[in-house]
């Protein structure tokens, strides 16, 4: 375990600095030959919403030893066409989602509908019996996350909310660095998220068939606005509030849930966001750019930014900026640089006499002997890398499956995921306002 200690032992070796590689350790080993199982104890899932992210979701879960997907539910006849062709003829699919939930030899859904969905088909799972994977973010609105968190108290039901970092090694090791003090008292941290495509501004898609016959319109608008159908705002949903979240719920949501995790904060008091669209004018009524700073009662503050109008890569990342070093994490790689603090505080005299400068340095090295002739304390850098093909995502679905299966808490419960949805949307309300939201993270509450 690499920790504060292990960095002060080594400073007082070495007056250079230090650089090392620690590869961290999978907690679940996906090529692994899976434990053999009876037909009985295999758990048998449904995936509501066959979309990108569902299907990319199902991808991973499938994986996971003793777990089976027998039924897909979805508004777009192609894509539970394409579900049959990737998972076998006998996927039982339907648009009808309630038809799944009426099933008895389903134990656990995914849902991966748009935004505008989460509340209402959580609810009816949980209410139906069935454990819930949700994917993030949990909420829409406001009022959706009591009515979900509610849902599952009653029913007694497993829920996790999908955002996967909180199963990383990755972001546990960050976790376990912080806690030890290795960067000294944090105080503040900064998140980005960087894309410069068309396809990461959500322009996905839409197929030739698109239509009234091959697409469910009403299903899919259901508690939306009853507008005609438009192929663009059934494929892209996310370019608009109607069904989504923009930045915020769907990319904000996951740089709350790793900072909430790392840091064990339930979430901040008062945030300030602005932002913009600043080059996809194509219709959507969501912001390209956005930015948000929050204050945390813990001590920090914290800056976010995503940008669709970026002239680099893809790139997501972490900078946890404490009295003592930084802690970086970016893609499956966390870097802890350590800069201990001064022992002395230094002095400004070059605009004293010669007298007195002789004098003064005098008395400041009877205060302060000279500990370091060679200079100021070492610099030490330490990095820990996850392994090749590492899959949080197959991790999340680990813990969760396994929790369906013990009855054991999940590691991102419906508390957490609206603490996390709801600092995240906050932005979004800061910008409509004008103003500085406040939120109260222990009621869950804006004040």
């Amino acid at each position: 375990m690499f920790d504060r200690r292990t960095f002060l032992q080594n400073a007082a070796k070495t007056a250079t600095i230090t650089a090392a590689t620690t590869s961290l350790r999978p907690l679940f080993a996906q090529s692994a030959a899976p434990a053999p199982r009876s037909p009985n104890d295999t758990i048998q899932f449904a995936l509501i919403g066959a979309g990108i992210q569902g299907q990319g979701d199902t991808r991973n879960a499938v994986q996971v030893p003793g777990v089976k997907l027998i039924a897909v539910a979805d508004c777009y006849d192609g894509r539970l066409a394409h579900t049959k062709e990737l998972w076998g003829p006998d996927l039982f699919t339907t648009r009808d989602y309630r038809e799944i939930l009426a099933r008895k030899d389903i134990d656990a859904v995914i849902i991966a509908t748009p935004d505008h969905w989460h509340k209402q088909a959580a609810v009816d799972a949980l209410h139906a019996g069935k454990d819930v994977y949700l994917e993030k973010p949990m909420i829409h609105l406001y009022p959706d996350g009591p009515e979900i968190i509610e849902a599952v108290r009653s029913t007694n039901r497993i829920l996790q909310v999908g955002s996967q970092r909180v199963s990383s090694i990755v972001y546990a090791k960050a976790k376990e660095l912080l806690a030890s003090g290795i960067i000294g008292k944090l105080n503040m941290v900064t998140a980005r998220w960087d894309r410069n495509s068309s396809l990461g501004a959500w322009n996905y898609t839409v197929p030739l068939d698109a239509s009234t016959t091959t697409c469910d319109w009403p299903r899919f608008l259901g508690s939306a606005p009853n507008i005609p159908f438009n192929p663009e705002r059934f494929f892209q949903w996310r370019k608009w509030k109607d069904y989504g979240s923009g930045v915020a719920g769907d990319l904000f949501v996951h740089l709350f849930s790793g900072t909430h995790f790392i840091t064990g904060s339930n979430g901040p008091t008062r945030a300030m966001a602005t932002g913009g669209l600043r080059f996809w004018n194509d219709g959507r009524d969501v912001y390209d750019v956005l930015l948000a700073l929050l204050d945390y009662p813990e001590g920090f503050n914290l800056s976010l930014r995503v940008n669709f109008v970026d002239g680099g890569e893809e790139s997501e990342g972490f900078l946890f900026t404490g009295s003592e070093g930084l802690m970086e994490i970016a893609g499956q790689t966390v870097t802890v640089t350590r800069t201990p603090l001064a022992t002395e505080p230094g002095y400004t005299i070059s605009t004293f006499t010669d007298a007195m400068q002789k004098q003064y340095v005098e008395q400041y090295r009877k205060k302060y002997p000279i500990k370091h002739p060679e200079g100021p304390p070492p610099q030490l850098v330490e990095k820990f890398v996850a392994p090749p093909g590492y899959s949080d995502s197959y991790d999340h679905f680990h813990n969760f499956f396994n929790s369906v299966r013990t009855r054991k808490p999940v590691v991102e419960d419906a508390t957490f995921g609206f603490r996390a949805a709801g600092a995240a949307l906050l932005s979004n309300l800061s910008v409509e306002r004008g103003n500085v939201v406040h939120w109260n993270p222990e009621t869950m509450k804006i004040t």
